[in-house]
This record gives structure tokens, C-alpha cells and sequence, in this order.
């Protein structure tokens, strides 16, 4: 049997398809904002709709990293590298800008809450909006343990190309040296 298409050209379309469907998201969200900022909704005040233009930025922002990601980890950088496909090597390259995107927006999103919920003299509510914070700071935190622990398999490739990456008498590069903590 014959493929129809290969393997590697479907994953390039699909990627194309699903990078060109989160840019077009950001784009609408971002237009949304200009719209809510410039045209009003409703009965907004102009703080209202500049707060509800920031939360449709925030959220652009995010869908177009997402689609940053999608296009350079599954079109740009296959073509160029399709050997590295090592599933810590991506994470590593990828999971960073994602994921303080989100933090940024989750904290974004829960100081206007804050603000909104202070304007409407709602202080039993402000419960959520911490509760968002902390979940931030948590995913951050999140983050930072997963890049330690996934250190020596994601690091040291890179540092190995380095340029300027001190080499040793044989010619392999140094890697350099964990600290290690001394108590005097």
C-alpha cells in the first residue's frame, strides 16, 4: 500500500493548520480589545473597558505564543534539526515562555480582580482573586523544579555550543561545575 501522504509532511500541515488557528485567535482578541477600549460596550466606564481590553491582550498574548511555539518546535525548526526530537530537550525550549505567559496572565487577571471588586466594594469576593495569585506562584514554582530536575538532560547540549564554552586539552568542552554549598 502506497501512503498517500508522508508522516512528516501531515505533522507539517497540521502544525501550519493549528499555528495559523491560534494566530488568527490573537489577532481577533486583539481587535476585540481595540473595539472595547475605543468603542465601548454597553454601560461600561472607560476603566471598565480599558480593564476588559487588558484582559483580551493578556489573553492574545498567550494564544500567540502558543502559536510562536506550535510554528518553531513543529515546522520551522524540524525542517532545520529533525533529529532533535527529544521530548525534555522541547519541553525545556518550550515550556518556559508558555508557561510564564500564563503566570503573567493569572496575575494579570487576578489583580483586576482585585481592582474590580474594590470599586464595587466587594471585599468577601477577594478570596478568588488571591486564590488565583497563589496558583500562579505555585505554577511558577512549578516550573523552577521542573527545570532543576531536568537540568543535566536539557543543559548540557546547549553548553557544549556554546561559543566561548571553555574546552578542555582534548578539545570537549567543559561543562561547568554544580556549586556546592560550604558552611564556615
Amino acid at each position: 500500500m502506497i501512503p498517500l501522504i508522508s508522516l512528516a509532511s501531515f505533522r507539517k500541515g497540521m502544525a501550519m493548520g493549528f499555528a495559523g488557528i491560534f494566530f488568527a485567535m490573537s489577532l481577533a482578541l486583539g481587535l476585540m480589545a481595540v473595539g472595547t477600549v475605543f468603542g465601548g460596550e454597553g454601560d461600561d466606564t472607560f476603566i471598565e473597558s480599558l480593564l476588559k481590553a487588558i484582559n483580551y491582550v493578556v489573553i492574545s498574548l498567550a494564544i500567540f505564543e502558543l502559536g510562536i511555539v506550535v510554528h518553531r518546535e513543529y515546522v520551522s525548526d524540524y525542517e532545520t534539526h529533525p533529529h532533535k526530537d527529544h521530548v525534555l530537550v522541547v519541553l525545556r525550549r518550550t515550556l518556559p515562555r508558555f508557561v510564564s505567559i500564563v503566570c503573567v496572565a493569572l496575575v494579570l487577571e487576578g489583580l483586576l480582580m482585585v481592582i474590580k471588586y474594590s470599586q464595587l466594594e466587594l471585599a468577601g469576593n477577594l478570596y478568588y482573586p488571591v486564590a488565583i495569585i497563589i496558583s500562579a506562584a505555585i505554577l511558577l514554582m512549578a516550573l523552577g523544579v521542573f527545570l532543576r530536575f531536568t537540568q543535566v538532560v536539557g543543559m548540557e547540549p546547549a553548553q557544549a555550543t556554546l561559543p566561548g564554552t571553555p574546552h578542555k586539552k582534548n578539545g570537549s568542552p567543559m561543562l561547568p561545575q554544580r556549586p556546592s554549598l560550604i558552611l564556615r
